[in-house]
């Protein structure tokens, strides 16, 4: 292919639709036809990133490569294309209008009145480009955040619009909408499906493609009514039933044709059929189990359950290589502060401690620790879950009563995680300097050295706080081993205990490279032991 198509996915009647699950099965399904395939999103709110948004707020904030805070659609695109994305790949309204003032402040628009039309959806079209023409894609997937009939998502709709009418069948538009089940009437209804259209059309734009989100089947003169009231052809509407897991959605699609739609209207021809093997290799494993374990997952957050998507997802990920069905068990590390751990863990195979920011749940992350330590439970930590373990090993192992992060207390007496002295310097980041790739050297015959089974890896990270070297030979004295470290600043990035089933943390988020094709192999090794500490 000579010229990228360009794919624009809408949402409708009701948010959480699923738009970034149906955006990363078409990119599933074209990648293994041979495409060439990126998808981005475009969230409509006016923060730069979210990443000083509340999990409440927003669920997780994803971190790419090159060090961007993101939405967490983006570990979809991840999970489902095995692909990195960068900055590039998450736009929001925030970055379009900074980018436009800077440029009004610089002159660049020659004392013209700014306007939302042309100067705001052009930064947008030039965002959408951009990732084309310095990926060289096939196709490009973007998502626009947000439902349509928002306020803020109209300049996004005016772009898509300018864009179909420039490019024409180079461009497709697919709207996701939902077709509600009433149970009193015993009916599948199309009105909302047949609105939102409209609304859509009110704003200039004509859907190629609407993929119906349903609890139930769709007949054919569902469909049939559908395409005649919403003006496409009835092969054009397509079915998302209710899965009971995500990764069934590719294969869903592919059934339903949306791939061959998008193949149609973007007139591409002699395209190979789909490779899914691996795909369904992978969700033979994950329905055929062989063993069960229960983890527990202690954190802040544990009742919003995207504030975690991507340490759940890896767990799903890790589970199917070990043909293990992993049930997670959300806790609230702030239960720990008052309540015995042995009742609170009692029947968990495993424990992980989950990152975050913040004193809330703090003592309870470092009493769950201890018990774990002790009773020699597979315990992983994570970011503030592995400065947690640091704290817990410093108190009760020590002796250094007075141990602690002086994020959450400044004037510890023995600040063992402390934030780093090239950072003490930085300001207005929103407090989480350390972002993206960071280069880790493994020491050979440790627990992380085993399950990389590399000598050099580069993980993601995302925190302001580190492990403080003036205590190194303290924790090393007591049994503590550093496992990982990133030579060129001489940083802590994994800490191990050898005399434990599996005692591991780590400063970086693992959780962010796991994906379908490649399950990170510290959940992997995780979820090893969760079984063996089971069966013994």
């Amino acid at each position: 292919m000579n010229q990228t198509k360009y794919v624009f996915v809408t949402g409708g009647v009701a948010s959480s639709l699923g738009k970034g699950i149906i955006s990363a099965s078409l990119g599933n399904l074209l990648k293994a036809r041979g495409f060439r395939v990126a998808i981005q999103k475009l969230d409509p709110y006016i923060n730069v990133d979210p990443g000083t948004l509340n999990p409440y707020e927003h669920g997780e904030c994803y971190v790419t490569e090159d060090g961007a805070e993101t939405d967490l659609d983006l570990g979809h695109y991840e999970r489902f294309l095995n692909d990195p994305t960068s900055m590039r790949n998450n736009v929001t309204t925030g970055k379009i209008y900074k980018s436009v003032i800077e440029k009004e402040r610089r002159g660049d628009f020659l004392g013209k009145t700014v306007q939302v039309i042309p100067h705001i959806t052009d930064e947008i079209q030039y965002w959408i480009k951009t990732l084309a023409k310095n990926g060289n894609y096939d196709f490009v997937i973007t998502e626009i955040g947000g439902t349509v009939g928002d306020i803020e998502s109209l300049p996004y709709i005016e772009a898509v619009r300018q864009m179909k009418w420039e490019l024409d069948d180079r461009c497709v538009s697919i709207h996701l909408t939902l077709v509600p089940y009433l149970k009193a009437a015993g009916e599948l209804k199309t009105k909302p499906t047949q609105h939102s259209v409209k609304t859509l059309l009110e704003q200039g734009l004509q859907p190629d493609i609407i993929v119906c989100r349903t609890e139930l089947d769709l007949d054919n003169s569902i469909k049939r009514k559908i395409a005649l009231f919403c003006n496409v052809s009835e092969t054009a509407v397509i079915q998302s039933i209710d899965a009971d897991t995500i990764y069934r959605v590719p294969l869903q699609m592919r059934d339903e044709g949306l791939d061959i739609e998008v193949l149609k209207k973007t007139k591409c021809t002699n395209y190979p059929e789909p490779d899914m093997k691996e795909w369904k290799d992978f969700l033979n494993r994950l329905d055929n189990p062989k063993h069960e374990v229960n983890v527990a997952l202690v954190g802040k957050y544990t009742e919003l359950k995207d504030a975690y998507k991507s340490i759940l997802e890896a767990f799903t990920h890790a589970g199917a290589t070990q043909l293990c069905n992993v049930n997670v068990h959300r806790i609230s590390s702030e239960l720990f502060e008052e309540n015995n751990p042995e009742d609170l863990l009692a029947g968990m195979d495993a424990v992980l401690v989950a990152p975050g920011f913040g004193e809330r749940g703090i003592e309870g992350k470092i009493n769950t620790i201890k018990y774990v330590r002790e009773n020699n439970i597979p315990f992983l930590g994570i970011c503030l879950g592995m400065q947690c373990a640091v704290i817990e090993f410093a108190r009760n192992v020590i002796g250094m009563k007075g141990a602690h992060s002086t994020e959450i207390n400044p004037n510890a007496e023995c600040p063992v995680i402390d934030i780093m002295e090239m950072q003490k310097k930085i300001a207005g980041l929103g407090g989480t300097m350390r972002l993206g790739n960071y280069d880790c050297h493994l020491i050979d015959g440790t627990v992380a050295h085993s399950v990389y089974n590399e000598d050099n890896i580069k993980e993601r990270h995302r925190h302001r706080y580190e492990f403080n070297n003036d205590y190194k030979n303290d924790f090393l004295n007591k049994g503590m081993i550093f496992s990982g470290i990133n030579e060129k600043d001489n940083l802590v990035e994994i800490i191990e205990l050898p005399n434990h089933p599996w005692f591991v943390g780590v400063q970086f988020h693992p959780e962010y490279k796991s994906t379908v094709l490649s399950p990170h192999p510290l959940f992997v090794g995780f979820i090893k032991a969760a079984i063996e500490n089971k069966n013994k």
